[in-house]
């Protein structure tokens, strides 16, 4: 297995990801961490139109990348419009209905990671592509 340390430098790059949001929401469990993040991202990719959910999955980690593109079938239903509570309650479904979870808190630390650490093109394309009720979401 020649490349062991190319797959510990994925595993850190997701890591790394990850300890950010662990940060930005001051929370400790890392499995809640986890399944918020994914949660987030599955909520916003299912309302996106199909050239914007490869962008973002282009921009992820390709651990986080693979769990991102999880379950989606780019042939299902066409992007539609969600409102704000509808797409908090996808997140908490995501995370159990865990009742520590606040999806708009969430939400806007998910979009604030993706904002630092995507590039400003890329960024501006999937904010813009994003539903309208979302959009005040992003950071300024």
């Amino acid at each position: 297995m020649t490349n062991i340390p190319e797959f510990h430098g994925v595993v850190r790059a997701s890591e790394d990801w990850l300890d950010d949001l662990k940060h930005r929401l001051a929370w400790e469990h890392t499995d809640r961490i986890f399944l918020a993040f994914v949660a987030t991202l599955h909520a916003l990719r299912d309302h996106l139109p199909t050239d914007a959910v490869a962008r973002l999955g282009a921009g992820l980690p390709p651990l986080l990348r693979g769990f991102y593109f999880e379950g989606w079938h780019p042939r299902g239903r066409p992007p539609g419009q969600i409102g704000r509570e509808a797409f908090f309650s996808r997140i908490h479904e995501g995370v159990h209905r865990d009742p520590g979870v606040d999806a708009e808190a969430v939400s806007r630390a998910v979009f604030a990671l993706l904002a630092k650490r995507l590039p400003d093109a890329e960024l501006e394309e999937i904010k813009a592509a994003a539903p309208a009720p979302l959009h005040g979401l992003w950071p300024d």
